[in-house]
């Protein structure tokens, strides 16, 4: 098991308000639903589903089947299955997405692999705000782009 990428990962995912962070190495294979509270870094292998209002990571092994339903996540590795997130989906140059993808700010690097459709979600819209809402977008495939609500 090599930890070093892992560690990588671990770095760049992490937040100063964190105060437990989870690692689920390449050799683990979960049939069924995966739940965490705070933040996780997963690198193997999943087919159904991972509910969080927490942070997850997946590194460039990970392959998951099902759905994603979380805070914010990273994408290094294989979704097929859509995600939905409440803030922040970031796909990275390595990953692959085969699904639709949800959440209130969206950024695909150059590289990355999107087969779906992107839908920009509004922040809790407050009485005195003026902004608006910007409508679904469909983001090319491997295609770099950011949109931000």
């Amino acid at each position: 098991m090599n930890l070093n990428n892992l560690t990588s990962f671990a770095a760049e995912a992490s937040s100063p308000s964190s105060s437990s962070k989870n690692i689920l190495a390449g050799d683990v294979e979960i049939l069924g639903t995966l739940k965490f509270e705070n933040e996780l870094i997963f690198d193997g292998k999943l087919d159904g589903e991972i509910i969080s209002e927490g942070i997850l990571t997946l590194g460039k092994n990970a392959q998951v089947k099902g759905e994603i339903k979380t805070k914010a996540v990273t994408v290094h590795g294989t979704v097929n299955g859509n995600i939905t997130v409440t803030e922040r989906c970031e796909l990275k140059a390595s990953s692959q997405l085969n699904g639709d993808l949800k959440a209130m700010r969206i950024i695909i690097e150059e590289g990355a692999t999107f087969i779906g459709k992107s839908e920009v979600t509004s922040s809790k819209i407050s009485a005195t705000s003026t902004r608006a809402v910007t409508p679904a977008q469909e983001t090319p495939r491997g295609k770099s782009a950011e949109a931000a609500a």
